[in-house]
């Protein structure tokens, strides 16, 4: 009733083809290996070409994220302050000052993220991200 008046074939004869499947089609064995290999090259091609497609498409996307990123060089014992964020202690309030510091490079990582450390000599164990440091100027 669904098919409206034609034959109804169901998935697991389209994959393992009946006699009834063949006779309708008019195809031998050949020729349905044949076509059925064809099919199969067009599903490879279609999955390379969404493949190059989903590639282009992170270029893409990686050039615009990167153009708007703005490279920072830091050196070993130049001044910089860093960015005081809502969750930590430091900032209580709307009146709070939002950067601190300053702050020594005590080393750059490779990614440019740089290890800080107080002015008495005191090093952070852990990194800094470069967007919440800028340069203090004297």
């Amino acid at each position: 009733m669904l098919v409206y008046g034609t034959e109804v074939v169901i998935p697991v004869e389209v994959e393992i083809p009946s006699l009834r499947i063949l006779q309708v089609a008019e195809l031998n064995d050949a020729e349905w290996v044949k076509s059925h290999y064809e099919q199969l090259d067009f599903i490879n091609g279609k999955r390379m070409n969404a493949v190059c497609h989903g590639q282009l498409y992170k270029n893409r996307m990686c050039r615009a994220v990167n153009k708007r990123v703005k490279p920072r060089q830091f050196t070993l014992g130049q001044l910089v302050l860093k960015k005081n964020f809502p969750h930590q202690d430091e900032a209580k309030g709307k009146f709070s000052p939002n950067w601190q510091g300053p702050y020594m490079v005590h080393w750059v990582l490779t990614g440019g993220a740089p290890i800080l450390g107080e002015m008495d000599g005191e090093v952070w164990p852990k990194p800094i991200n470069s967007d919440a440091v800028k340069c203090y100027y004297v």
